[in-house]
């Protein structure tokens, strides 16, 4: 595809191309472009690769999941966010670990598995409570909201 001419990021490194194409991914996902958001995402990540940057090739990973997710394509998301969340593991990025967390939870809330998206999300509030994170307070609230959802399934059932 080519987003970008040869060179147009040159003053960025391969690294600020990555990243700059992660964040041009985000904000077509935002915008509800999916197959710019897939492109941009995909073509980031074989510079994180290229240049050895695992946070980054996780942040990749992540966001290219989480549009896949977005597309309706819930199996091939699962398998983006597994990798990235092995790698985010291994680089010990606790606030990343709850981004991918809070990704599989909203999979699995949407495939109906109210208990494992309890369980994903219990640990994404055991991880910001980790990393002071901003979003603890909308996360446990996500959590509680699940938790009464579930509660009333099983009160119909």
């Amino acid at each position: 595809m080519g987003l970008f001419a040869a060179g147009a990021v040159s003053g960025c490194g391969r690294g600020g191309e990555a990243t700059t194409l992660n964040n041009i991914g985000k904000v077509y996902n935002d915008l509800g472009d999916r197959q710019q958001a897939l492109a941009c995402h995909q073509q980031a990540l074989p510079i994180q690769r290229e240049i050895g940057d695992r946070a980054g090739e996780a942040a990749a990973l992540n966001n290219i999941g989480k549009v896949y997710n977005d597309l309706g394509d819930q199996q091939q998301a699962l398998t983006y966010l597994q990798q990235a969340l092995l790698i985010r593991r291994e680089v010990g990025d606790r606030a990343g670990e709850a981004a991918v967390h809070y990704n599989l939870a909203r999979i699995h809330r949407d495939q109906g598995n109210l208990d494992q998206a309890i369980n994903e999300l219990e640990i994404v509030v055991d991880l910001d409570r980790q990393v002071s994170h901003t979003g603890l307070a909308s996360d446990t609230a996500m959590l509680h909201r699940l938790r009464q959802q579930r509660a009333t399934t099983l009160k119909t059932t």
